[in-house]
């Protein structure tokens, strides 16, 4: 029987449950090797230089970085480097960064394992694995017109629970320009009306609850 090449991992993680799990997922596969693992960004661009994984599964949330410095990081020392996000966050923003800033996958550790272990494979062969939801997403993303810093103003005292006269007269403006201003909102966010515009503005990372 001829011998199975396997896929090198390296998993940058600093949740000990989620680390233990993958490690405990990934050493069941026949055709899958943890080489490496790393709590923190500094000690995972280390283990990456050190072992240059074939797929690097990244979490999103590290206790001295934030990963998309660490997958900007990575893709510096290898533009070819294969790097899975596995994260927990369904932010539109945190999916465009990171595809953008040149992320293999971009998958939740809430996933089947099943669904994880052939994102890995996929990654490992054909060097990317976009899910169909996670692609519409990103198109609708570079798609949608940009919001101007008036109508993010508008947007975030409506998110505030401000009327539309409440509105102009904090930011000095007439009440028929709110009214301009927020029509655009809508259409530019394709909500239903200024309460959607605020949720879809959340979601996708343009405003804090």
């Amino acid at each position: 029987m001829a011998d199975v090449t396997l896929i090198r991992i390296l998993s940058i993680e600093d949740h000990p449950v989620v680390r233990e799990g993958l490690c405990t997922i990934i050493s069941s596969q026949k055709d899958m090797e943890m080489v490496a693992q790393a709590t923190t960004a500094k000690d995972g661009i280390a283990q990456f230089d050190m072992h240059r994984p074939d797929v690097t599964l990244l979490d999103l949330r590290l206790p001295d970085q934030d990963g998309l410095s660490v997958l900007a990081a990575l893709r510096e020392r290898n533009r070819n480097a294969r790097i899975v996000i596995l994260t927990t966050s369904v932010s539109d923003a945190d999916i465009q960064r990171a595809l953008r800033a040149g992320a293999s996958a971009y998958i939740l550790k809430s996933m089947p394992r099943e669904e994880i272990l052939a994102t890995i494979r996929s990654v490992h062969t054909k060097g990317k694995s976009i899910a169909p939801d996670i692609a519409q997403r990103f198109a609708e993303q570079l798609g949608e017109e940009q919001l101007t810093e008036r109508e993010l103003d508008v947007l975030r005292l409506v998110r505030d629970g401000h009327r539309n006269k409440q509105i102009a007269d904090k930011l000095f403006i007439a009440e028929t320009t709110v009214n301009f201003h927020i029509k655009n909102l809508i259409d530019k966010l394709q909500a239903n009306g200024r309460t959607h515009a605020v949720t879809i503005a959340v979601r996708r990372g343009l405003l804090l609850l």
